[in-house]
């Protein structure tokens, strides 16, 4: 077995699964020490000693509720020279759409293994995932309607790729959540399963 951690992200290879766990509270928000994380565990999987990734969170909040907004304002959108400014916003857009390009097109199946809030960035990271495999306690949204943005991190296309315009321009257009039942229902979800079970499945 190998394992691996950086900071309050840690994954390990045993039997041929890679296993990432997300453990930085409150809930995995996506921000630079998150997505340096991802960032290390994509550049050290082998495809060729696994079959199979499954992504999960360890905290009992959810999977991820998205981008560390507050975090990445603080660092870089309040940097007062506007050319640097936009530098780093497209460089940290770039940086996280390479991350997620890797987990959608990695020659593993992968599967996420989702509780509780999947919101925003962390509702896109799902979506590079083979088969999501949700407890009933989970909830899917993209919030950034009611901050005055869209989501960022490439989930647009991958949720058009997985389901309809009708189920996607709710999702865009509203902010409203969905929760498991239905999101299986629409074909979101492979599986709906007890509380605290998705990860055992």
């Amino acid at each position: 077995m190998t394992e691996a951690s950086n900071e309050e992200v840690t994954w390990r290879l045993h039997e041929g699964v890679y296993e990432l766990s997300l453990g930085q509270a409150p809930c995995n928000e996506i921000g630079e020490s998150m997505l340096r994380s991802l960032e290390q565990f994509v550049d050290e999987v082998n495809p060729e000693k696994g079959r199979a990734l499954i992504i999960h969170s360890t905290l009992d909040r959810g999977f991820c509720a998205g981008a560390d907004l507050r975090g990445l304002y603080a660092g870089i959108v309040s940097t007062p020279d506007v050319a640097e400014r936009e530098a780093r916003v497209g460089d940290f857009i770039d940086r996280i759409h390479a991350v997620m390009n890797k987990l959608d097109m990695m020659p593993l199946t992968t599967i996420g293994a989702l509780h509780g809030v999947c919101f925003g960035g962390g509702f896109e990271l799902a979506l590079t995932c083979d088969v999501l495999i949700a407890d009933r306690s989970t909830r899917f949204c993209f919030p950034e309607l009611r901050l005055g943005i869209i989501p960022g991190f490439g989930g647009i296309p991958r949720l058009k790729r997985e389901l309809g315009n009708a189920v996607v321009r709710d999702f865009l257009m509203t902010g409203r959540s969905m929760n498991a039942k239905k999101a299986q229902a629409v074909g979101l979800v492979s599986q709906v399963v007890g509380q605290g079970r998705a990860l055992d499945v």
